[in-house]
């Protein structure tokens, strides 16, 4: 099984890892142990015990079940606290429950909270995403799936084309598109032998082609059968990939040149700043998706387009401004609850003196990290981006999804995760990434740092 892989740079024995593993589960029992007693009622009624399958996928016994969250605070139902460095897998970016926005969310609920009508607020947002991602003009969906989903069939219609590219080991949400991975073999798969995501008709939907692979990308895109090309600026799955220099630059003419799409979904880059990876680094893509943490963690994602673009979606589709015929928005999207939520979240909580917080902070985490490594003599990495860091299990940055995913260690990883929560801290289940909040003090970021290297200096011992 997948979890069976092990990085080759390793630096605890199977039989040590699996003594201070039994010691750990032994801690993490008896800490949570209303936890574990929801968890198996909860398996009455819930497949797998959870409302979502993610979150069963912690590498522990059972999840823990969640009292309450404010800041970068997290209390469970036994009542341990916890600091938190994953933050809803970056849903919780700037805070859980940030104070600005939950007085708008309670003003609007008595106001509320849907009537398939536009409010006034979204004159705001839409004026607030185009200042921060260089876009004009902005439509909104529930998620970043629903919003990818709307980008990619607005690209099939105005191109004609039938095809989404995308990067090995990306994740867009849950889209049939974007899930496949290349094996081995050269097939859409994860391995000839295990099929990560099956159910998919993936060859009539999807070109998969490695990050940072500019040949195998002009290879694919000169077929000129894909209609856009979908990316993270950052991967973000897989532990973090990030662009070779001038890639990105070579990946908008490219799209130029096969008049295919590039669109950027920032939902998890976000984090580089008010604009995203976009406005960063000057980027000049054709849509931009995002959702998660624009409106507190409350359900809702946008996504952007050029003049260029609007206006050719209105001539196609006959009349101006209508896109019903193509299926695209929901009931409730867009609903006057969340809209106030995200008003009040990109005015005032995720400002410019938020993010250069979080910088700061995320400095001192990576340097910190760095010398930890470097005490223990540890070969192993560190990816920063923006007010995230991710700790590889390898000596050098990965170029590539599967490079990366290479050097996974999932018991190894499951392990650290477990020892770290074990001592109150919380970082994101699926692989190393850390984030940090505004709301992080230095005495919080220590305490990471710390637990790393008390970490680290049991397993090299």
């Amino acid at each position: 099984m997948i979890t069976d892989l092990k990085s080759p740079y390793r630096i605890v024995s199977d039989e040590t890892l699996a003594k201070l593993r039994a010691r750990e589960d032994d801690v993490f029992f008896r800490k949570t142990k209303k936890s574990k007693e929801a968890f198996e009622k909860a398996h009455e009624n819930l497949l797998n015990g959870v409302p979502m399958p993610w979150m069963g996928d912690w590498g522990t016994d059972h999840p823990i079940f969640l009292a309450k969250a404010k800041g970068n605070k997290l209390v469970d139902i036994d009542g341990n606290e916890y600091i938190d460095f994953c933050l809803g897998d970056t849903g919780a970016m700037f805070g859980h429950s940030p104070d600005a926005t939950v007085a708008a969310i309670r003003e609007q609920a008595d106001k509320g909270i849907t009537a398939m009508m536009p409010t006034l607020d979204s004159l705001e947002i839409g004026k607030e995403m185009g200042k921060r991602f260089g876009l004009p003009f902005w439509q909104v969906a529930m998620t970043a799936t629903e919003a990818n989903r709307y980008v990619i069939r607005n690209c099939r219609a105005l191109t004609g084309r039938p095809k989404i590219l995308s990067m090995n080991e990306s994740y867009h949400g849950s889209l049939d598109e974007t899930l496949p991975h290349i094996g081995p073999d050269g097939t859409l798969t994860l391995r000839s032998d295990y099929d990560m995501n099956p159910g998919l008709p993936k060859d009539q939907l999807s070109s998969i082609v490695e990050f940072n692979d500019f040949d195998a990308l002009e290879r694919a895109l000169e077929k000129r059968d894909c209609a856009a090309i979908l990316l993270e600026p950052v991967m973000t799955n897989c532990g973090m990939v990030l662009p070779a220099p001038g890639y990105l630059d070579k990946v908008r003419e490219l799209c130029t040149r096969t008049e295919t799409y590039m669109v950027v979904d920032e939902t998890h880059t976000f984090s580089e700043g008010y604009g995203g990876y976009t406005r960063a680094h000057g980027l000049q893509p054709d849509f931009v998706t995002i959702g998660k943490s624009i409106a507190g963690g409350v359900p809702i994602a946008a996504y952007g387009f050029t003049q260029e673009v609007a206006d050719k979606i209105n001539a196609t589709y006959g009349q101006k401004g209508l896109s019903d015929p193509m299926g695209i928005g929901g009931t409730l999207s867009a609903n006057a609850f969340a809209i106030a939520a995200m008003k009040a979240q990109l005015t005032k909580v995720a400002t410019e003196e938020a993010f250069e917080k979080m910088f700061a902070g995320l400095d001192r985490l990576a340097n910190g990290l760095e010398e930890v490594l470097k005490k223990h003599d540890v070969q192993w990495s560190i990816t920063r981006s923006g007010a995230r860091c991710e700790l590889q299990f390898m000596p050098v940055l990965p170029q590539n999804g599967t490079e990366a995913k290479n050097h996974f260690d999932w018991q190894l990883m499951y392990y650290t995760h477990v020892y770290l929560s074990n001592r109150g801290i919380i970082i994101t289940p699926f692989h190393n990434m850390m984030l940090v909040p505004p709301c992080a003090t230095n005495e919080d970021i220590d305490r990471l740092i710390k637990g790393w290297d008390d970490c680290l200096a049991e397993l090299v011992a």
